[in-house]
């Protein structure tokens, strides 16, 4: 098991990041820099605090485990004058804020942008939301499914004869997430090495998720065509899906090059196939991708997943077992490797959860604390910015903090 250090430093260390956002994407964004060494300061709700808190596991709170660990919690009631001046002399202190209020919100706190830079001409600032600042759907709600749905991922998704399917986990958010933590470091190497003033970032969930389709525009431009759901199957590359042995377990297989393709004929004892025009080139076998799955799967079909996965291996052939998360947890490169770590945890003694991504050399994120309570940290925050401790308990009793 490994163990916290707040004495721990990462190759972000000295920067401070206020993090105003709720929910995951604005989580998935500050997670990244606080993993690395990043003083994430979460600015929360007094009493209610993030939502993410109560996304829970039979009453565990996993999500806010996973996603606010090295981070610290404020609590701020900004509806309230004094917790926005509050706000403002941290903003003096920060280096990026991050927010995913509805557009407008933070101007109508007296917070806009420009009063932002104006306290602290560095500050980068990230603005998530779900259609971005400008645009007509601006003001629409911003969760992520509503982006899933209209990016295009949701139209491919799933199997031809059956309904687009959403994503079973916050796609949109972590994508986003992803980008957004990309951007904000863009942004601080501007002034940092260039000596560039702070700047905005608009970051939309539509954006970031409709980018992972890649070419389709593109495609649909050159053949007309709407690609449509395949399952686990591929519109670019044949034979390519998920299949049955009998067993009852899956493996998948992908053989996305013409060598491959001709590997896996040849291991399932269908050499003849590497000649037949139905299945010589790769555009070929999508054309018949159908009966490409029928012959491969019923091959696999016949067997068991273990005896699969052993001639799949001797012969060199692109596939591996589908995993579920108790696989995950047993098998050996998962161990090895330490995909999954072992935190200390009150509740559950340890909690597992994914390692510090991805993996640096010689300067390696690292475990410094785990997810706060609400409002942990406010105090000694507080004290940083020259409050007292009579006047901070005078805000707390007024609901201030």
């Amino acid at each position: 098991m490994l163990k916290f250090d707040a004495g721990k430093k990462g190759p972000l260390s000295g920067v401070r990041v206020l993090d105003l956002s709720r929910l995951i994407a604005g989580n998935m964004l500050s997670l990244q820099l606080a993993d690395f060494g990043a003083e994430v300061i979460k600015i929360e709700t007094p009493k209610k605090g993030d939502p993410l808190r109560d996304w829970q596991d039979d009453g565990y709170p996993s999500h806010w485990k996973v996603y606010a660990r090295n981070k610290k919690s404020l609590t701020l009631n900004l509806r309230q004058p004094e917790a926005i001046d509050i706000l403002l002399d941290l903003i003096e202190t920060a280096d990026a804020m991050v927010e995913n209020f509805r557009p407008g919100r933070l101007e109508e706190m007296g917070l806009g942008p420009d009063v932002l830079h104006k306290r602290n001409p560095k500050l980068v600032l990230t603005r998530i939301s779900g259609f971005g600042q400008t645009g007509p759907y601006r003001d629409r709600p911003g969760f992520g499914s509503l982006v899933e749905a209209m990016s295009g991922f949701a139209a491919r998704n799933g199997f031809p004869d059956r309904e687009p399917v959403l994503p079973p986990l916050a796609l949109a958010d972590m994508i986003a997430g992803l980008y957004g933590a990309m951007a904000t470091m863009i942004a601080l190497r501007e002034v940092e090495v260039k000596g560039g003033k702070g700047q905005v970032i608009d970051l939309s969930l539509l954006e970031p998720v409709f980018s992972v389709l890649g070419p389709d525009a593109l495609s649909y431009k050159a053949t007309g065509r709407i690609k449509e759901r395949s399952g686990s199957g591929s519109n670019t590359s044949s034979p390519r899906n998920a299949y049955r042995s009998s067993d009852g377990k899956w493996i998948a297989l992908s053989a996305s090059i013409q060598s491959m393709a001709e590997r896996v004929f040849r291991v399932i004892g269908r050499e003849d196939m590497i000649d037949d025009p139905r299945f010589r080139t790769n555009q070929d076998r999508v054309r018949h991708r159908d009966e490409v799955d029928e012959i491969v799967g019923g091959w696999i079909s016949q067997r068991t997943l273990e005896d699969v996965l052993e001639i799949f291996g001797r012969g060199e052939v692109t596939a591996s077992p589908i995993y579920d998360i108790r696989d995950i947890i047993v098998d050996e490169h998962f161990k090895e490797r330490g995909v999954l770590v072992e935190l200390p945890d009150e509740q559950l003694e340890t909690a597992p959860m994914h390692n510090i991504i991805p993996r640096l050399s010689d300067t390696p994120g690292t475990f410094r604390l785990p997810a706060p309570d609400l409002g942990e940290h406010t105090d000694v925050l507080l004290a940083q910015l020259g409050l007292g401790e009579e006047r901070i308990s005078e805000l707390r009793g007024r609901g201030v903090i």
